[in-house]
């Protein structure tokens, strides 16, 4: 009987030490890209995860898989949907094949002219909105990560909209960039971002578009021999969990990871432009490609030629949407203007020193 109530004894210490062993265990959140570890993305996962683990003090572990160690572009919002990852940063374009139309706003060529209007799209009613049409597909939209306007490669010059004439150019799967394309008369080549270096070494497709960051750290300069500078389109990413996983975090857990991805997110803004000022320079040092600076009267001809594209997607992404970043873009102009009348303050009262 001493044995027995012994073993009994010992099943019931198990039994009771078995949830507080469990409860030890840190969260482990996997975090899947498709970009390398060096571009402004890449760098702000890593930091994500110093940050997420610092200040949870480990109970929150944070695996990052850069360059589709895990999978490839197609595979992961279905990855995230079943719980095989928890986060990911997919670019922007990825949500309209997902049947969230409204998110190839951004694909618009053209519909940024600048960053203070991008980030104010971004950040405002119009970011809130967008990240609301995810949820009903258990999707959490936690922040906007930047990567930059985006410049066209190829392997002969695109100085003139019929320069594109029957390229084969790859995009993304996004509706918005095949119609762009084919607006410049280009054959859009819809493949994964991991394949795109292979096959514009095996002449499969003849050019592409990318932010600088992204086409240095792929070596896509090593096999494109001229780059125009057109500033065309953007490319930036959300960075998204499974709904389902976050919900069931602890309350304290997730404000602390809140806060972490905010610190991140502004560190990734701060670093993405730097990053592909200094992926233009390499690439002007590698001397493998031919850049071309896009004079503003070309760049006048493609705005004509692309401008169109707006007008043909209006059904699809939201006539409301588009006109709500245009009155952002002409608010962000008004206070340019307005602040470039003003006459900058004075150091000290009094008069101006003569000259």
């Amino acid at each position: 009987m001493k044995l027995h109530a012994f073993i009994l004894a010992l099943g019931l210490a198990a039994a009771l030490s078995a949830p507080m062993a469990l409860a030890q265990q840190p969260i482990v959140i996997k975090f899947s890209h498709v970009v390398a570890p060096n571009t402004p993305k890449g760098k702000a996962a890593d930091y994500f995860k110093q940050l997420a683990e610092e200040r949870t003090r480990g109970a929150v572990k944070v695996e990052v898989y850069p360059n589709s160690q895990l999978y490839k572009d197609h595979e992961e919002m279905e990855a995230l949907n079943v719980g095989a990852v928890q986060m990911l940063a997919p670019s922007l374009a990825k949500f309209g094949p997902l049947g969230v139309r409204a998110f190839e706003l951004f694909d618009l060529p053209y519909i940024f002219p600048n960053k203070e209007t991008l980030y104010r799209v971004m950040d405002g009613e119009i970011g809130t909105r967008l990240f609301s049409m995810l949820e009903p597909r258990g999707i959490l939209g936690l922040a906007y990560w930047d990567n930059g306007f985006k410049q066209m490669s190829a392997n002969k010059p695109l100085r003139s909209v019929a320069d594109f004439k029957n390229l084969k150019m790859r995009v993304q799967s996004s509706k918005v960039l095949e119609a762009q394309m084919k607006a410049l008369g280009a054959r859009p080549q819809v493949m994964a971002f991991s394949d795109v270096y292979s096959k514009l070494r095996q002449g499969v497709v003849d050019g592409t578009e990318n932010p600088m960051s992204n086409l240095y750290t792929q070596k896509m300069h090593e096999v494109q021999k001229h780059l125009t500078l057109s500033d065309h389109g953007y490319l930036g990413y959300a960075v998204i969990v499974n709904k389902h996983f976050w919900d069931g975090l602890p309350a304290d857990i997730r404000v602390t990871l809140n806060k972490a991805m905010a610190d991140a997110t502004q560190y990734e803004r701060d670093i993405a432009q730097k990053e592909n000022e200094e992926s233009l320079a390499a690439v002007r040092r590698a001397g493998t490609t031919q850049i071309h600076v896009l004079p503003y009267k070309d760049r006048i001809l493609w705005h004509q030629a692309l401008l169109p594209v707006h007008k043909e997607f209006e059904d699809k992404i939201g006539r409301d949407l588009i006109q709500a970043v245009y009155k952002v873009a002409a608010q962000v102009e008004k206070e340019k203007v307005g602040a470039a009348k003003t006459p900058a303050p004075k150091d000290k009262p009094g008069p101006s020193p003569s000259r």
